[in-house]
């Protein structure tokens, strides 16, 4: 089996129980524990700073963008960074959000071209240039933005998604973080029926 990060893996049972409990409230829900919770979990300060940031993007209340809109960001900007991890993951998820099981694909490989609403198009292009060229932003990406539908508040919350998926991205490629199995095939296909 391949190792999932090249740095030490902890085994579940040697986190402390906070981890622990997360850990295992992910792998109730989704079946299986994806390796970015055990790859980050050998340092675990930095483990619980990462979940506190993620948390507080991805599940807040409020806003405009949706689940699926979160998720083309990461995707989108997680592609032009090259980071595997995320882009499977991610993609998996985002399939899953939007019950289209060819969108994220389309994400990840050119967003210009992909199956999205024109606002969509608009977020990524603020999102891809948060990602590539964050020292152009100037007045005129907002007046875009709010032309579109999308405050200063969404605007912060694309701009915070793509950083702290930048800093995600890096780590994922720092670490070698190999994506679960189990993304590859997650929302491609119907779900069996429980039976």
């Amino acid at each position: 089996m391949t190792a999932i990060s090249r740095y030490p893996v902890p085994e579940l049972i040697d986190l402390p129980e906070d981890m622990r409990t997360r850990i295992l409230a992910v792998q109730d829900k989704a079946g299986f524990v994806p390796n970015v919770f055990l790859a980050l979990a050998h340092r675990p300060a930095e483990w619980r700073a990462f979940m506190a940031y993620h948390d507080a993007l991805l599940l807040k209340e409020g806003g405009s963008l949706t689940k699926g809109e979160r998720e083309m960001i990461i995707v989108a900007t997680s592609a032009a960074n090259q980071c595997l991890y995320c882009v499977v993951a991610h993609g998996a998820i985002l399939r899953v959000y939007e019950k289209k099981p060819l969108l994220a694909d389309q994400v990840a490989v050119n967003y210009r071209k992909a199956e999205i609403t024109p606002r969509q198009r608009v977020m990524l292009d603020f999102a891809m240039k948060v990602c590539n060229a964050s020292h152009t932003i100037d007045e005129s990406d907002f007046a875009t933005l709010d032309a579109n539908g999308f405050s200063d508040e969404d605007a912060w919350d694309i701009g915070a998604i793509t950083a702290f998926f930048g800093l995600s991205n890096r780590m994922a490629n720092l670490t070698a973080m190999r994506p679960n199995e189990e993304f590859f095939l997650m929302g491609r296909m119907p779900r069996p029926a429980k039976g």
